[in-house]
Parts: structure tokens; sequence; C-alpha cells
């Protein structure tokens, strides 16, 4: 398993969410992320879920 780290800031760049992820690969992390952020309502706020390996794979601003 792979740490992948989701972070959801306010337009200000508050710190909304920061969370660790654990799973097998990127795509399975992408999913994970996406729904943990539509889960607390953060999806349309300015978000990035980042790799091991410093990859982004998500981002909205």
């Amino acid at each position: 398993m792979k740490t992948y780290i989701l972070t959801a800031f306010e337009a200000n760049g508050e710190k909304l969410l920061e969370e660790s992820l654990q799973a097998e690969n990127d795509e399975a992390a992408k999913k994970q992320g996406e729904q943990l952020l539509q889960e607390k309502q953060l999806l349309e706020k300015t978000h990035r879920l980042t790799s091991p390996s410093g990859k982004l794979l998500l981002f909205h601003s």
C-alpha cells in the first residue's frame, strides 16, 4: 500500500482538510479521494491529491 495526501483549501488559503490515504495504486487513490471530498462536501473547494512520488492526481481550483 502507498500513502497519498489529500488537501482541501478555502479561497483565502485556509486549510480545510489534510488526510493521508492508503491505496494500492493511483486510480484507487483518486477514487478514494473523490469519495472523501464528496462526503465532506469539499468537492467544489480548491483541492489536490498527491502520490508518494509527488505526482498530482487530483486538482481543482
